[in-house]
């Protein structure tokens, strides 16, 4: 006797952000396999962006145009805090998913360590080793990692902790936690076979 298999439309999010300082289009696909096409004029950015994507198994398309003459400051924000507000779309009601992500990552001599919780409440945590580097190639400034991952949690409405026990690298350090946070979103995005309905008590997430 064969199964009948019921078809499951993708979880898509598309997110348009413009003001005076960056024009930016971000669309996510949380079932998607890792396809990455992403250009923000940053390169280290969209470094971080591809390893979102690549190991969180997110179709992302980003595209962003900003202020670089400036700095990379306005277009690096406005790019997270549209990511957020897409990947918040695309998780829908959030029936069925499994609501809790974490995983650890090493990149050599540095380990970042993420738990996320898909609650519907904003809540950042974040800790990396003290003395890094100021800037990662000419246009990353290495302090935007915790805005990146406060705009991201502002739209996204996530709980967030991000820890880096250690680390020495600055590439490292933070590439670590590109890597660690597409794999914590990516568990507690899945759809979980065994539930039904919205993973909290109170009926909404």
């Amino acid at each position: 006797m064969s199964e009948a298999r019921v078809a499951v439309a993708n979880r898509v999010g598309r997110v348009e952000r413009a003001t005076k300082e960056t024009s930016v289009l971000v669309e996510v696909n949380l079932d998607g396999t890792g396809v990455i096409d992403v250009a923000t004029g940053v390169g280290f950015f969209d470094h971080m962006l591809a390893q979102l994507g690549k190991h969180g198994l997110f179709d992302l398309t980003i595209k962003t145009q900003g202020d670089l003459h400036i700095d990379s400051h306005h277009t690096i924000e406005d790019t997270s805090l549209a990511l957020g507000a897409a990947f918040r779309e695309a998780l829908g009601d959030k029936s069925g998913i499994r609501r809790f992500g974490t995983a650890a990552c090493p990149l050599d001599e540095s380990l970042a360590q993420v738990t996320v919780d898909l609650s519907g409440r904003p809540y950042l945590v974040h800790t990396e080793p003290e003395g890094m580097a100021p800037m990662i190639g000419p246009d990353y400034d290495t302090t935007m990692t915790r805005h990146i991952l406060e705009s991201f949690v502002a739209q996204a409405a996530v709980c967030l902790h991000v820890h880096v026990p250690y680390g020495r690298n600055a590439h490292h350090i933070v590439e670590a936690q590109f890597k660690a946070l597409a794999r914590a979103l990516r568990e507690a995005s899945e759809r979980d076979p065994r539930a039904t309905g919205v993973p909290s008590t109170k009926g909404v997430l």
